[in-house]
């Protein structure tokens, strides 16, 4: 049954709660990518392993986030979002725990898989909301829960490096268990169960032909600047990814209840908000690849701060904070004038802080200043692409269509880490006998995201032209969603 206020329209304290809850849990799920960040020039020593080995850590959660956001999505609609939240969440508490007890790679490559398989909480949580809450609750809360994956990460990278600098690193993990017992017991005390579920046989050969191309992918582009671009390895991964996906696209054509119905996908506000979504997740990542880069090298090289982890983390938290703030102001924009008008406005903004940044690098404050104009644009353009995706889908997929969102945004930051590290590694100096990154190369990964952004604004011009009797017809009934 549905609840009577929700067909009211008005946000009950407990669904205020609900959403509270699934924030958090995009915060913690997000805390993720930014845990090993303070440890990652002391890995190789801390597990015993090369230089190259230890990387690992990091590219086992990349892989297993991008394995788990579809599967977990279309799970999530099938078998109940909540149970599929939860078992995520399960997996992040285990991982995490498994890296707390430690001290060798294979253990902690296993424990990283395991909280990267957890990534499926952002665009589970997004479903629930459009499931649970009145629609004039929805745009703001999906906006807050979209840019929960920018605010976690921010807000992250300050607390790691505080604790890797006053304790033992394994206090990193222990923590991160913690928050995810936490989480679990606050989704099993007050996020309900959505009624909506699809039912149905789950397509196994949909999901590991899925999964296989896109490690075949996402190795090839994580681990193309070791192995070498031109190598056998890369090319015959970047290979393999081509043909597996061309035959995994046959086969979800031809079945009847497939793990992506492409046929939606296809639709042009589905299609074009994801493309946006790459483009938008390889712009927002040059903010990351490139301010603690320049805050870290030393002050003699004429454009290093030489400044501590710590710093660098004070100094991108803001950008999260930014993040959070926006989130109901992108609301309101979506719901005045459309979320495609939001997203544009998100581009333009994201767009004028890399610019900011070409020409503004010579101080801590200039790169605050560029942190929060960027995360400014993030929190606007993130809020958008929840409700323009949700508003061409049916409210059975929901979950599904959000978590290939996310996942094409997680494969424009892995293509922007590539790109930067190549161009980081081409253009350097000499500095006594160490080769830094130059200035120059800072300024072009820069140029590149302000760029980025501006291809996501083109692209997002031509989404369909919103109109408020069009979001009426689209939008759900809460007690047909009950049924």
């Amino acid at each position: 049954m549905s609840d009577p206020s929700r067909a009211a329209g008005e946000a009950s304290p407990r669904a205020n709660l609900v959403v509270a809850v699934l924030a958090l849990a995009g915060i913690t799920v997000s805390l993720m990518q930014t845990l090993v960040i303070p440890l990652i020039p002391a890995l190789p020593g801390l597990l015993h392993a090369s230089a190259a080995d230890a990387t690992w850590a990091i590219t086992a959660t990349l892989l297993a986030g991008a394995v788990a956001t579809p599967t977990m999505g279309r799970l999530g609609d099938m078998y109940g979002k909540r149970r599929m939240l939860l078992i995520s969440l399960g997996a992040l508490v285990v991982g995490s725990a498994i890296g707390a007890l430690s001290d060798s790679l294979v253990p902690m490559v296993a424990g990283r898989t395991l909280q990267g398989l957890a990534a499926g909480v952002i665009p589970l949580g997004i479903s629930i909301m459009r499931d649970e809450l009145p629609a004039e609750r929805l745009g703001s809360a999906t906006a807050l829960m979209s840019a929960s994956l920018g605010v976690g990460g921010a807000l992250g990278l300050p607390a790691a490096a505080l604790l890797a600098e006053n304790a033992d690193w394994h206090a990193l993990f222990w923590t991160a268990a913690g928050l995810g017992v936490v989480v679990t017991a606050l989704v099993v005390a007050l996020v309900p169960e959505s009624p909506v579920r699809t039912g149905g046989r789950f397509d196994v050969p949909g999901a590991a032909g899925l999964s296989v191309a896109l490690v075949c992918l996402l190795l090839a582009i994580s681990k193309g600047a070791d192995w070498g671009w031109g190598s056998g390895a890369t090319l015959g991964l970047f290979a393999a990814a081509a043909v597996v996906l061309l035959l995994w696209g046959h086969w979800e054509l031809r079945t009847r209840q497939p793990l992506v119905d492409l046929r939606t996908s296809a639709r042009r506000q589905v299609l074009l908000t994801n493309i946006a979504s790459a483009v938008f997740g390889f712009s927002m990542f040059a903010m990351s690849l490139v301010l603690p880069q320049l805050l870290q090298l030393p002050a003699a090289t004429g454009y290093g701060l030489g400044r501590s982890m710590l710093v660098v983390g004070l100094v991108m938290a803001p950008s999260g904070l930014v993040m959070m703030a926006l989130a109901p102001v992108s609301a309101r924009i979506t719901r005045t004038r459309g979320p495609k008008t939001t997203l544009m406005a998100g581009a333009v903004v994201v767009a004028a802080g890399y610019a900011l940044g070409v020409v503004l690098m010579s101080a801590t404050w200039h790169l605050v200043l560029i942190s929060c104009v960027i995360g400014a644009g993030i929190g606007l353009a993130y809020g958008a692409m929840p409700a323009l995706v949700m508003g061409a889908v049916p409210v059975s997929e929901t979950a599904a269509a959000n978590s290939l969102n996310t996942l094409m945004r997680s494969i424009g930051t892995s293509v922007s880490s590539a790109t930067a590290g190549l161009i980081l590694t081409r253009l350097t100096i000499s500095f006594g006998p160490a080769t830094l990154p130059s200035q120059d190369g800072f300024r072009l990964v820069l140029g590149m995201g302000s760029a980025a952004a501006l291809i996501a604004l083109a692209v997002a011009a031509f989404l369909p032209r919103w109109s408020p009797a069009v979001a009426a017809a689209a939008r759900p009934e809460p007690a047909a969603a009950a049924r």
